[in-house]
């Protein structure tokens, strides 16, 4: 059998590493493409389909993906480490840089061997994986994958390694059946989500129902997103009807999420978003995105621009463990046992009167350590804590398992 992985892995964590210090791609992508016309690596096909997303091309690096996955299932992600504590096979799903939670970025340069195993509806979970001390699922939920993460339960029911995050639980982690599981918690606000297909919409747009009927009499404006949609793309606040049916005449999805717009201004006037992970149930802060506008994301909210805004993060971060973390600690805490997941990211903010203010819960969110040393000399310490605390929830779990 022709061996289709000869050419080692690079990795998504080397490659985004390239692209956050403002190396080039194009060049490597070409080079890449030149690989795959003479040889049937795997690794190459699917090292240029990362390279494809990171410079934007998404239909053709999924093209790219499927044609590795179809070719081999199993990718062993590099490490510079000269010795192995332990070894973590990783469930992935196919799909963009948002499909899969970015284990790369947690375990970069640990003694721990990372080996990423995609199961798709055409190829199910192979017979033999891998020698393993830890299974992780590292799949997002979403409507396409939810067959698969039914499969998987029953699957891994009965696996003999010891499973963290399991399927079952990451199956509840739409954004409507979050808000269910969530709303209620003492000390969290997290809106009513409901999802709705297109007909509903277009009928409020036109003033034949109101938004009340289907958001517990509350009113303009709303949050508008297509289904299985993230970082933004598609969302939009809606003031009137009649902006609904211009958004609507530029977004053809049949389905979508719609809840109230909170206004969670701080007093300062800015809108703050913070993304923290529970690792075991214990919150990490990973990043504090301050803007002027209501959308927050980290790299257009304007942090490496802004000093003051830097001085902010780098402050809620040193004093996170002592003030955030303890004061809605009974609030993560319910997070943790209701949503049941080892591994999971929060984006967040706060309410006036002082909630945690919940926007998503994923187990797939993107955190790193990529950012300027220069400019962001805070980060480092602080994402050492999450990426330590992460590599000592894989022991304590292989050690439970052990004893």
């Amino acid at each position: 059998m022709t061996d289709l992985n000869h050419k080692p892995l690079i990795g998504l964590a080397k490659l985004m590493r390239m692209a956050f210090s403002g190396v080039d791609l194009a060049p490597l992508g070409t080079e890449l493409i030149e690989c795959a016309k003479t040889n049937l690596s795997a690794n190459t096909l699917m090292d240029l389909s990362t390279v494809l997303q990171l410079r934007g091309n998404r239909d053709l690096a999924l093209l790219m993906q499927t044609d590795a996955i179809s070719s081999e299932q199993i990718y062993p992600v590099p490490t510079t480490s000269d010795s192995i504590n332990l070894r973590v096979c990783a469930l992935m799903s196919a799909g963009d840089l948002m499909a899969n939670t970015p284990l790369e970025f947690l375990l970069e340069d640990t003694d721990v061997a990372l080996t990423l195993v995609y199961v798709t509806k055409d190829r199910p979970l192979p017979v033999q994986l891998p020698d393993h001390d830890v299974l992780f699922v590292a799949i997002a939920q979403s409507d396409d994958n939810m067959p698969l993460l039914k499969t998987l339960d029953t699957t891994l029911a009965t696996w003999q390694q010891p499973v963290l995050n399991p399927p079952a639980a990451i199956a509840q982690l739409s954004r409507n059946q979050a808000c269910g599981l969530l709303k209620s918690l003492p000390g969290v606000m997290m809106p009513i989500t409901v999802r709705v297909d297109r007909h509903l919409l277009e009928q409020i747009s036109q003033g034949a129902i109101p938004v009340s009927d289907l958001l517990e009499d509350v009113d303009f404006p709303i949050i508008v997103r297509p289904v299985d949609s993230h970082a933004g793309n598609g969302l939009d606040k809606i003031t009137e009807a009649n902006a609904l049916d211009d958004y609507l005449q530029t977004h053809t999805d049949s389905e979508f999420y719609i809840s109230p717009f909170i206004d969670y201004r701080g007093q300062d006037g800015l809108f703050k978003k913070y993304r923290i992970v529970l690792i075991a149930g214990r919150p990490f802060i990973c990043h504090l995105g301050i803007s002027e506008h209501w959308m927050i994301h980290y790299l257009n909210a304007g942090m490496a621009e802004n000093a003051g805004k830097r001085a902010e993060e780098a402050q809620v971060m040193a004093n996170f463990d002592t003030d955030f973390a303890i004061k809605h600690g009974a609030a993560f805490q319910g997070i943790h046992e209701r949503i049941g997941l080892d591994y999971v990211g929060i984006d967040c903010g706060e309410t006036p009167d002082g909630k945690l203010l919940i926007f998503e819960v994923d187990s797939c969110m993107i955190v790193h350590a990529l950012d300027s040393v220069e400019r962001f000399p805070y980060k480092q310490p602080q994402m050492r804590k999450v990426f330590t605390a992460f590599r000592q929830m894989l022991v304590n779990t292989m050690q439970r398992e052990t004893f």
